[in-house]
Order: C-alpha cells, then structure tokens, then sequence
C-alpha cells in the first residue's frame, strides 16, 4: 500500500533517529522526500537510501531558527519538486538543568529551534499551501510538554508552546484546505536519549506501563498516519505515542 504516493513531505530534523525513520516511512509509501537538517553529515547517505526506493530525495542544510534559510529552502524546494504536500517539523534539541542553574542561552537556543523553528517553517510553508487549498502539517511536542518535567523548563515550555501553535493553526486553515496536528512522544530511543544515564532510563521505563521505550519508527508510523489521507478529518489533535505514559 502506498498511502502517501506522489506527495512531496518536508522533513525537519531529518538526520535525527525519528526524523530519520519518517522519511524512510514515507518513501516506502511512495512519497517523495525534502531533508532538513544544519548537520549534512548523515544527509547525503540517508538521500540516496531513499532515492534507491524508487522516489525523489533531496537535501537542504537548514537552520530551522533561521528565517532566511528556511524561506530559501522552502522556495528551492517548490522549484524542486513543483509542491509540497505536507510538512513534519522534527527538528529539535534539549539543553537540560534546573531553572536556577540553566544559562540563558540555553533557554533561547531550545526555543529557537524546537518553537521559533516550527513557527518559521510553517509561515514559509502555508502561503504555499493555502494557494494549492490543500497542506498537512504535523508538529512534533512531547509528553513533556503536556505535564513539564524536573530540569526541563526550556524543553517542556517550547514542546507546549508547539501544542498551542497546532491548535491556533488548525482553527486558522482548515478553511483552506489544511490540516494540522501534533505528535506527543514519550521517552523514544534516540540518539538524544543515548546521552542520559542508564539510572535514569530505567526510571523512564519504568512509569511507562507497557514497559519499554519507543522506537523511532513508531513515532514515524504515527506521522505517516496523520499526513496520510486517511487522517483526512482529523485536525487540531495531539496524538501520544507514550506506551500509556500518561495515563
């Protein structure tokens, strides 16, 4: 089955473990795939993996909190590939620590990619989309965002920040022919997750009842479902994909 044939997706965040695995899951249903990333180390390999599945595949280095370069690479890829269907804004980083201990610019780097990054990815997209009178975006929050987390005041401020902008922008195009959703992860194997200690990855395990991490591939099917026509009239949602996290 080729649920999204012949769409033209935008990744952001596209080297990353679930950025990654979402453009694999569209190619292998016939979508065809725009990389953002700032890191061109895993780009070009990850481009013609997909390219050797039958699709078009392109890459861009992007810094998502830089409004000039993404308004470009947006435009070069509708001289690309002549449309974009939809758009998932995966790019994302975490700079950790108590509130009374986190530098500045640690606070203004997480928001800058992970909410300002979605802001300026989707306002170079929807002018774009809205003159086609069709367009999904998917954003990417986390469980974070919805119940906060110790010693991530910048990460769980720009994760809801991302649930407010899907909800404002679902309201404001669905007239338009667009929808908007978000995906909330819970504790996913990435390699942003490598970095915490084992110490503590048990204890994420174990306040997930079906006691195990995510794999990056099942955030990346949850996307695949919400760009896919078959989420034709779904909008406004916050999808978890948290193994009952927050139940």
């Amino acid at each position: 089955m080729e649920r999204v044939r012949d769409k033209v997706v935008i990744i952001t965040g596209a080297s990353g473990g679930i950025g990654r695995e979402t453009a694999l899951a569209v190619a292998r249903e016939g979508g065809h795939v725009a990389l953002f990333d700032i890191d061109e180390t895993n780009l070009k390999p990850l481009e013609e993996e997909i390219k050797n599945l039958g699709v078009q595949c392109k890459s861009y280095k992007v810094d998502v909190s830089n409004f000039e370069q993404v308004s470009n690479a947006v435009e070069q890829v509708i001289n690309d590939f002549g449309k974009v269907d939809a758009l998932t804004n995966i790019a994302g980083i975490t700079r950790d620590n108590f509130l009374t201990k986190m530098p500045i610019e640690d606070w203004d780097r997480v928001i800058a990619v992970n909410l300002t990054g979605t802001f300026y990815c989707t306002k170079a997209v929807a002018p774009h989309m809205m003159e086609r009178g069709s367009g999904c975006i998917v954003n990417i929050s986390s469980v974070v965002g919805v119940y906060g987390n110790i010693g991530q005041t910048n990460y769980a401020a720009s994760k809801a920040g991302v649930i407010g902008l899907t909800k404002t922008w679902a309201k404001e195009f669905a007239k338009k022919g667009m929808r908007v959703n978000a995906v909330a992860p819970g504790f996913i194997k990435t390699p942003m997750t490598d970095k915490v200690p084992e110490k503590v990855l048990d204890q994420m395990i174990g306040k997930t009842p079906m006691g195990r991490m995510g794999e990056p591939k099942e955030v990346a099917n949850a996307i695949l479902f919400l760009i896919s026509d078959e989420a034709s009239f779904i909008t406004g949602h916050i999808l978890h994909v948290d193994g009952g996290l927050v139940l």
